[in-house]
């Protein structure tokens, strides 16, 4: 009877544990607060949305990874979170929400690597992408600044002709979050990929998959058409866009965003 009871208590407690980390983190289906979450300042949202705030509920699950053990549920949830926060960036206008939704996204293939046991695998991947994502949200912080406080991509169009550095910067780090080769994303992400590849699951677990990773390449490649390439929708700096005080920063984010997923792996 007792032992029933301790047997029942152990579960009950992990199910909290598992509940409290999905809510932190923003999983499916307690999401909708995250993009919300944008009314920060850039390097407020740079600390908390990438390595602090959502992060906690993810470490709480690498803890207790060794109770809680491969779990289906725990895969599909993080694979509808990738494909609904996915599909949400490749529409949304507003550059934070677009960065947040991405966020979201990565944070679960992070638990979609924790529900198949790779625990190491994916605070590696946890690590790599505090680095990236900080520094796209700083990136993001200086568009906004110069350009008015104006945050519709829509409206920043042809940022690399008033921001060149921070350009080269911003589609440096959506590499990153592409898993380009030899960039720091690349180390984690493509690791992520290979073993799930090798792995034992069925032909919708194989397409929910590449279809995350697909969205990925899409809304990053909406950013860079809408404020790099669009010219026609050219937005008017109202302020001093680069400088050394902004400059500085993202710098040194940018060089550990190369080349620290190496250093690491």
């Amino acid at each position: 009877m007792l032992e029933y009871i301790f047997r029942g208590g152990i579960e009950l407690i992990l199910l909290l544990i598992l509940v409290a980390s999905i809510t932190k983190r923003a999983q499916i289906p307690f999401s909708a607060w995250l993009p919300a979450a944008m009314a920060a300042p850039t390097p407020i949202s740079a600390l908390v949305h990438s390595s602090t705030l959502v992060t906690a509920g993810v470490y709480l699950m690498i803890r207790f990874n060794e109770l809680l053990g491969i779990r289906e549920m725990l895969f599909y949830l993080s694979v509808i979170t990738i494909f609904i926060s996915g599909l949400g960036a490749n529409f949304e206008i507003d550059i934070k929400k677009v960065i947040a939704l991405s966020t979201l996204r990565q944070l679960g293939v992070i638990i979609m690597s924790l529900s198949l046991g790779l625990t190491e695998l994916a605070f590696f991947h946890l690590l790599i992408h505090a680095l990236f994502k900080s520094l796209l949200f700083l990136c993001a912080g200086v568009y906004i600044h110069g350009f008015g406080d104006k945050q519709d991509i829509r409206s920043l169009g042809g940022v690399i002709e008033c921001a060149p550095l921070t350009t080269f910067y911003f589609i440096g780090c959506s590499l990153a979050l592409c898993g380009f080769p030899f960039i720091s994303g690349f180390y984690s992400r493509d690791l992520i990929l290979e073993i799930l590849m090798i792995r034992n699951l069925n032909w919708v677990q194989y397409g929910f998959v590449i279809l995350a990773t697909a969205f990925t390449v899409s809304y990053s490649l909406r950013l860079f058409i809408l404020m790099v390439i669009n010219f026609g929708f050219l937005g008017i700096a109202v302020y001093s866009i680069e400088g050394w005080v902004r400059l500085t920063p993202i710098s040194v984010l940018f060089i550990f965003a190369v080349v620290r997923g190496s250093i690491i792996g």
